[in-house]
């Protein structure tokens, strides 16, 4: 058993680092490459990732039921505004199946003004992405590739963590 805990916890090192400052944040050892990363707009046009390289991309994946979430949508929207982060990108991507009034109405209900609502495509971002729950927030580089996560929720205007993300824009 003991050697089952000590295999277990080298493999997982071995993957990722977690910065111990940064609540939540997961720092990929080795960046990750995804082929064809999809979703929708609110008019239900496919919109494709590869459309933005070049910029610092947050895909933040959430649904209307979940109770994290709604606590972190307003410092999300507070992010998008920050001025020394003007080549970020910011997708919140609804994996919930909800509608578009019931998304929309999540957004109004909290006061989000700089954020637009996307949708997970039928062939699942969750899936592709291995999700385990939400909220979870993946990070990607300028060159397409995922440099970091986020497992579950984070203040997102917290002052060590912009700092940490700016130094990536």
């Amino acid at each position: 058993m003991r050697f089952l805990i000590i295999f277990i916890f080298l493999l997982t090192s071995s993957i990722a680092d977690e910065t111990t400052d940064i609540k939540n944040l997961i720092i990929n050892k080795e960046l990750k490459k995804y082929d064809s990363i999809t979703f929708l707009d609110i008019k239900n046009n496919e919109l494709n990732l590869n459309d933005y390289r070049g910029n610092l991309i947050l895909l933040n994946f959430w649904a209307t039921w979940c109770a994290p979430c709604k606590e972190e949508m307003p410092s999300l929207d507070q992010l998008q505004s920050q001025k020394n982060l003007n080549n970020l990108k910011i997708f919140p991507i609804n994996i919930g199946q909800d509608n578009l009034d019931k998304a929309s109405k999540f957004f109004e209900d909290l006061g989000i003004d700089n954020l637009k609502i996307y949708f997970d495509s039928p062939i699942t971002l969750a899936k592709k992405f291995g999700l385990r729950g939400v909220p979870t927030t993946i990070l990607i580089n300028k060159d397409g590739y995922e440099f970091a996560r986020i497992v579950g929720s984070i203040d997102f205007k917290e002052k060590n963590f912009v700092e940490w993300l700016a130094s990536y824009n």
